[in-house]
């Protein structure tokens, strides 16, 4: 076997394999003894069909199969002869079947790059920290109090703190956008879960009274299509209700699974805790990453953008159905090429300096990461890491999550950081607003 590899643009590179003309041929006789076997032909019986008669007839599919044959029995000793690894499969542009001394084929195919990772002390990165107030423990309870409260429905015009019912239609353009529309909505109003216009509107008004409300969308609007645009609201309330807070006693407590204010009260202490800390290990790991990302550019393949993004479109849709949406089916993978390219950058530039630094999860950090992530499931903690720990493979993605802290902690030795603090609320901010 002769092979021989050329660089094409960027990350791109072209294998050629020339072998015998002889292995083509047997391959091929091969294809067309085992089609005579299946194959009926008028005057011959089954299995007595000449290879000529048969080359003659099936001869395009013989050499089809034969090539595919050739090219998975040949392919991986080629690519270990040249010492590159694609990263995708190969894709064959060129056969050559006619030479009577050789026969080749020609794939081509994306490598990774090879990385460089800058010096991590020229880094200069910012870490945020959050200390819990008595304001939030408050501002908390405040929350769980608004979770029991009950609404009774009223005969008077609306005000702060009234929950409403609506239908309305949002119109642009000149119909009615995407989103748009929505009957038995209920908000709070007061709580600017709206956008700005949107509750003012709503206040004095009496059940089964309608309204319409020329508003405009924040031009950091979550939904581009919507930022910065005018919106006409058709509103009709449908009903008004107040607010009956309930008695913060052992009663209330036992609606969140405590026995008493007291206990309700520590235990809400630490799921704060618990809260923001996970808030915080997400915010700095990005911060880290990001600044990673921004002092080393580099080509990735495209192939590997793709399925990045492929995965990223269906993690999306498979949330949508489990939130009862219907996903979104002219969504193209390509729109989601972006974030996927980041995570392929991502992924390779922490390999790559694991693999430098020589960072391995070791049993005990296995174990114990396995233990925090197991407290998420309660009762069923022991169950969660039984799971794991049946079958070896399934520790590839906590041994990923080990190895990734381990990085950052490799990096924030070596880096400049400086430490932001940050309220609370600030972190635990609410999903943007919905209209």
């Amino acid at each position: 076997m002769k092979t021989s590899l050329e660089t094409l643009d960027g990350l791109k590179r072209s294998l050629t394999v020339k072998l015998p003309a002889d292995i083509f041929k047997q391959k091929s006789d091969a294809v067309l003894q085992k089609m005579a076997s299946q194959v009926a032909i008028d005057g011959f019986r089954k299995g007595k069909v000449p290879l000529s008669i048969l080359r003659k007839q099936f001869g395009d599919n013989a050499t089809s199969d034969a090539v595919n044959d050739i090219v998975n029995e040949t392919l991986v000793d080629a690519l270990a002869d040249v010492k590159v690894t694609p990263a995708a499969r190969p894709t064959i542009t060129k056969i050559d079947s006619k030479d009577k001394e050789e026969f080749s084929y020609t794939v081509e195919f994306e490598v990774y790059p090879k990385i460089k990772v800058s010096d991590f002390s020229k880094l200069k990165i910012e870490q945020t920290e959050v200390k819990i107030t008595k304001a939030d423990e408050e501002k908390t309870l405040e929350g769980l109090i608004t979770q029991s409260t009950e609404y009774k429905s009223v005969k008077r015009k609306s005000k702060e703190g009234d929950q409403v019912t609506i239908d309305f239609e949002g119109i642009m353009n000149g119909k009615v956008f995407d989103g748009g529309k929505s009957t038995d909505f209920q908000l709070i109003l007061g709580k600017g879960s709206m956008i700005k216009g949107f509750e003012d509107g709503l206040t004095d008004v009496a059940p089964g009274k309608s309204i319409s409300l020329d508003l405009t969308f924040p031009k950091d609007y979550h939904a581009p299509q919507l930022a910065g645009n005018e919106v006409t609201f058709e509103i009709t309330v449908t009903d008004v209700a107040s607010p009956k807070a309930p008695k913060l006693d052992d009663k209330f407590a036992e609606k969140f699974g405590e026995k008493d204010m007291d206990a309700l009260k520590k235990s809400m202490k630490e799921q704060m805790r618990v809260e923001i800390d996970n808030r915080l290990a997400e915010e700095n790991k990005n911060a880290i990453f990001d600044a990673l990302l921004v002092a080393n550019d580099f080509t990735v393949p495209q192939a590997s953008i793709d399925s990045e993004a492929q995965n990223l479109l269906q993690e999306m849709q498979e949330r949508m159905q489990q939130q009862g949406m219907q996903p979104q089916a002219d969504l193209e993978a390509s729109a989601f090429n972006t974030e996927g390219e980041r995570r392929v950058k991502l992924g390779l530039l922490i390999g790559e300096v694991a693999s430098s630094n020589k960072l391995t999860a070791s049993k005990e950090q296995l174990d114990a990461k396995l233990e925090e992530m197991s407290q998420m499931y309660g009762e069923n903690a022991q169950q969660m890491i039984d799971y794991y720990n049946e079958d070896p493979t399934r520790l590839t993605h906590v041994e990923l999550l080990v190895v990734e802290k381990m990085v950052q902690d490799v990096v924030l030795e070596k880096a400049t950081v400086t430490v932001k603090n940050k309220k609370f609320q600030e972190v635990t901010a609410p999903a943007p607003q919905r209209a």
